[in-house]
């Protein structure tokens, strides 16, 4: 379990499947499928509590405001700022479990001793994409939704990230890919964060299983002579680490050498001896 150093997010406790997490000076109690041990804090009466997520039997759900909350606001990791903004199916804008990420990219961007070129697919509010631009690297966001690659331009901008280290698309991932191949286009790094379940623009199905390994396949194609590291996330239920592994090892380090490690990614909580998983990650680096 791979952890990251927040100062300004932490998760006060959880339990009946919920979380009771702080994002700067705002408070939030949020549904989560893995809490499924009894909690042992009241935490819907939790002193200071801003709002609280509802799920609807019937789908969705709605934000119950229990005291004072803004409408957004920011917080940071380290030198990067994020906005947070309470949205529908209980999201904020932001997976702070993904820093663990960003620091290991962030590294091997400041060390490779040459610009690197970054793919960023399904790239939703763009943390990653924050991150890698801020230690100098130049990143494709490419998401399918146009109000959260508008997110990402604002947390781009709010990190102080330099002017022209980020090019934005709005578009089907696998196609834009696939344009980039005709192209001749090449990237030296690749992240992609692909959802579990979803529909193209011509209502074409994505099933995770049946897609993930013909894309990361594809995304080969789109791989610099020289690239330094390729990252998958995801949040599928029963998408081992290992999985995420032997697909890394059957395609881009078959091809390339390198090193593969696979891990889940979690958060440190204020409750002793708890660390609340946050999905799987595979890592291959050039190495």
């Amino acid at each position: 379990m791979k952890t990251a150093d927040w100062k300004s997010y932490s998760v006060i406790a959880t339990g009946d499947g919920y979380k009771l997490e702080k994002w700067g000076n705002v408070t939030l109690l949020r549904p989560d499928p893995q809490v499924i041990w009894k909690s042992s804090l009241d935490m819907d009466n939790y002193k200071g509590l801003s709002a609280k997520y509802i799920r609807s039997e019937s789908g969705g759900g709605r934000w119950l405001i229990k005291g004072k909350m803004p409408d957004e606001w920011n917080i940071t990791y380290k030198d990067l700022t994020f906005k947070i903004k309470p949205m529908g199916f209980k999201h904020t804008g932001l997976f702070p479990e993904q820093a663990v990420n960003w620091d290991t990219m962030r590294s091997l961007i400041e060390n490779a001793g040459r610009e690197i070129t970054v793919l960023n697919l399904f790239a939703y509010t763009g943390g990653a994409t924050v991150a890698c631009a801020k230690s100098g690297a130049k990143v494709t966001h490419v998401d399918s939704a146009k109000g959260m690659v508008e997110r990402a331009g604002e947390n781009v901008r709010l990190s102080g990230v330099q002017d022209g280290k980020v090019r934005y698309i709005i578009d089907d991932c696998k196609k834009f890919v696939e344009r980039e191949i005709r192209r001749g286009r090449k990237y030296d790094a690749i992240i992609m964060d692909p959802p579990s379940y979803g529909r193209g623009p011509n209502g074409e199905m994505w099933k995770l299983e049946h897609e993930l390994y013909p894309l990361v396949e594809l995304c080969q194609k789109v791989l610099s002579d020289n690239p330094l590291f390729f990252l998958i996330n995801s949040y599928t239920t029963g998408l081992q680490p290992q999985v995420i592994k032997n697909i890394l090892q059957k395609t881009v380090a078959k091809s390339n050498g390198g090193t593969v490690t696979a891990y889940e990614v979690g958060l440190n909580t204020c409750e002793e001896g708890v660390i609340l998983p946050c999905g799987n990650s595979g890592m291959w680096i050039n190495e």
